[in-house]
């Protein structure tokens, strides 16, 4: 009796934790990243794949247990990821389960599109920037923001390879700021007034992203926000609704 979650998020790690002391189902989670496996407690009913899976290597996972459901818990920007455990449930007649987390009403703040919409706009301003969309763009701040060695501060995940990137791209060890969050709105603000930023840069990842503590703490020091506009996601459930599912349809 196994359920397969696709996790990486803190939804994904709650959902799995709640699973493992429910003690009914054997639980295989997939993470795209070493990361996001580093915080999954492998155990007697937890099995942590780490690392993106080809399409071969899913067929196989599939063929090789009965799973009773799949369930998506990845990144609401992972677009790719979620059309791709949709196929795979579909192709076996699995249930998929999208776990979703809430939208993002307007505020003040200005939506772009993606990283080169923000750098078109921050091209044309002055003053410090704090980039926390993580390392993924990096490359392309490096190349199309000018100045960008002085004016930009970025917060990535506390790994090897975001750190390599940032020194490989001459980002100054002093405009790294490497920790694992969501965060407080205070060590928000008091990171933004420790640097002098006068633009802030992230996703629309809603509360559990920790949106509304950066944002409140820009509101505080008057920080100008660009936000990342998060792509339509399929019809999902949040985490509540996913354990009562999860309860009234399979018996945990």
């Amino acid at each position: 009796m196994e359920i397969l979650v696709f996790g990486g998020t803190i939804e994904g790690r709650l959902l799995v934790e709640w699973l493992d002391a429910r003690g009914s189902y054997d639980v295989v989670v997939s993470t795209a990243t070493e990361y996001g496996a580093s915080l999954l407690c492998e155990g007697e009913r937890v099995t942590v794949l780490q690392g993106p899976l080809s399409p071969d290597q899913k067929r196989q996972l599939m063929e090789e247990h009965d799973f009773y459901c799949l369930v998506d818990a990845t990144h609401p920007y992972a677009q790719h990821i979620s059309h791709s455990v949709l196929q795979l449930g579909h192709a076996y007649r699995k249930d998929v389960l999208r776990i979703v987390r809430d939208r993002v009403t307007n505020g003040p703040w200005t939506v772009v599109d993606d990283a080169a919409e923000a750098i078109t706009l921050l091209s044309q301003t002055e003053g410090n920037i704090l980039l926390t969309t993580g390392s993924k763009d990096l490359a392309m701040y490096a190349e199309l923001l000018p100045d960008y060695r002085t004016r930009l501060f970025v917060r990535v995940l506390p790994i090897t390879a975001a750190l390599a990137q940032t020194e490989e791209l001459g980002i100054p060890a002093s405009h790294v700021i490497a920790m694992q969050g969501p965060f407080t709105m205070e060590l928000n603000e008091a990171l933004m007034r420790q640097l002098n930023i006068n633009w802030l840069v992230t996703k629309q990842s809603g509360k559990a992203g920790g949106f509304d503590e950066k944002i409140a703490a820009a509101a505080a020091l008057r920080v100008k926000v660009i936000a990342l506009r998060r792509p339509e996601e399929p019809d999902g459930v949040t985490l509540e609704e996913a354990k009562e599912l999860l309860e009234d349809q399979y018996g945990l």
